[in-house]
């Protein structure tokens, strides 16, 4: 067998590491091409979104206005996986939550899944949306002004509920209520919101709750019994089983009441997390787990 020279052997590495090279190129080139594409299809989505939406009531707001209405993002509120939310005015005496979406997160369906939804609703228990921004790739969502955070916040900052008072939480609870059977019968198609959870309570200065995040909202109609999901971010403890899989069953309205009874447990219960099963912790526990349990060693159904 032939042996190769010095010279030709630098030359069959040197045509090896140029052939990987540019399939890498290949690839980086068809990935960067592929990404443009659906960023320009989902801003196609959201502008023709946006102008089916101009007959509605709520206004259209450029990136520019809503750094002025922010004071260039000076109060930050809060963080999450969808973004960030900052205090905003819009006068003197009008403030507002203006909400920044994560530009690389989702396709453009959960935008417009919640300007869509919330941009025809309107109840004492649903978080008002004032209006949107939709300016290239810069997405923002403005709502009214609510002082008293999240349930959430209340949960992580008190440790337990009792400190609100046994009335004011009853009535936290039914307006709560009231909200999701609004979404569910008040309107002419009937809303799933999907995402029922401490962290999508907002509180007024009077402590009355309001329901906001729409992001995986869906419009069925009254008359059907369930419908398909494919959106991924939901929050464990909160959540359905057949919203996380079809294995467990169809997902319809009675998905948001599954999520208000675990949301009214926590309540209830003063627990600081509805989430993980296997914690040691009573302050942190997962219900279905602790009620499971206390059946199956005979407890009885009316204690705890």
């Amino acid at each position: 067998m032939r042996k190769y020279t010095k010279l030709e052997h630098i030359l069959i590495v040197g045509v090896i590491s140029a052939s990987l090279l540019l399939v890498q190129l290949v690839i980086g080139l068809y990935y960067v091409y592929h990404q443009q594409k659906k960023r320009k299809e989902n801003q196609g989505k959201i502008e023709k979104f946006s102008q089916d939406f101009r007959s509605l009531e709520h206004s259209r707001y450029s990136f520019a206005d809503i750094k002025r209405i922010t004071n260039d993002f000076k109060d930050k509120l809060g963080q999450g996986g969808y973004g960030t939310v900052f205090k905003g005015r819009l006068s003197i005496d009008v403030l507002v939550d203006v909400k920044i979406l994560n530009v690389f997160k989702g396709n453009g369906e959960e935008f417009v899944n919640e300007v869509g939804s919330m941009g025809r609703i309107h109840h004492v228990n649903i978080a008002r949306l004032v209006g949107f921004c939709a300016d290239g790739h810069n997405r923002a969502l403005v709502y009214e002004y609510l002082p008293k955070e999240s349930l959430n916040f209340i949960f992580a900052a008190k440790g337990k509920t009792h400190v609100l008072g046994w009335d004011k939480l009853q009535e936290i609870t039914l307006g709560i209520a009231e909200g999701i059977e609004y979404l569910h019968q008040g309107y002419e198609q009937r809303i799933l919101h999907f995402d029922i959870k401490p962290h999508n309570i907002l509180l007024d200065q009077n402590f009355n709750p309001k329901i906001s995040d729409f992001g995986l909202a869906k419009l069925c109609s009254k008359e059907q019994s369930a419908v398909s999901m494919t959106t991924a971010r939901r929050a464990m403890g909160y959540i359905a089983l057949e919203v996380l899989s079809r294995n467990f069953g169809n997902a319809s309205y009675k998905s948001d009441v599954y999520s208000f009874g675990m949301l009214l447990l926590e309540m209830v219960g003063g627990r600081k997390k509805n989430i993980d099963v296997t914690v040691e912790n009573m302050s942190q526990v997962y219900f279905p787990e602790l009620a499971y349990n206390h059946l199956d060693n005979g407890g009885d159904r009316t204690k705890n």
